[in-house]
């Protein structure tokens, strides 16, 4: 786990709630907010999701495109004064795998710029693994890649947050046993 400032992982499925969750962790750190976009509009639907998550953010933030360099723009942006969203990493490794670029090795990037970075940084991913097995290899490949990204993330940074119809649920850190009960 990190050292420094306290990163976020925040985990859940499409239209889960989880953008707005980890724009307002961003928000209320008082800091520059950043935003770190990793999604390209590639046809008419994607660009009308990109434009309504502008328009949701409001004019307050910086926003930085960077589809493929995670590490480069978060050792760049991430400082003391400011916090850094990056939206998302699920789009962040299909940008890689499209390229040809090996998961493993950008991920390994990535969780050292984390571990170097000067400010916090509130990461986005979907949480694809809990429905069914994908019927083709490309699918599985993708989806078995991003439970291996989302769980090396989780690992190493301090909180981790699942949001579920709009409920944001704390699993990092795990509750004391005697909580539980």
């Amino acid at each position: 786990m990190a050292s420094g400032p306290a990163h976020v992982l925040v985990l859940g499925g499409q239209r889960s709630g989880k953008s707005r969750y980890a724009e307002g962790i961003v928000l209320a750190s008082g800091r520059v907010a950043v935003y770190l976009a990793t999604a390209t509009s590639g046809d008419g639907e994607m660009s009308g999701r990109i434009a309504a998550h502008r328009a949701r953010r409001g004019a307050g933030w910086q926003t930085v495109e960077e589809p493929m360099d995670l590490p480069g723009s978060i050792a760049a942006l991430a400082g003391p004064d400011r916090a850094v969203l990056v939206e998302c990493l699920t789009l962040w490794l299909s940008n890689l795998m499209g390229a040809g670029r090996s998961p493993d090795e950008e991920v390994d990037r990535l969780v050292g710029a984390l571990d170097r970075a000067r400010g916090p940084v509130v990461l986005v991913s979907n949480e694809v693994g809990s429905g069914i097995i994908p019927d083709n290899p490309l699918a599985r490949t993708y989806a078995d890649a991003l439970g291996t990204l989302n769980q090396r993330i989780a690992a190493a940074v301090r909180r981790v947050v699942l949001v579920a119809a709009g409920i944001p649920i704390l699993i990092k850190p795990a509750p004391a046993p005697e909580v539980i009960l």
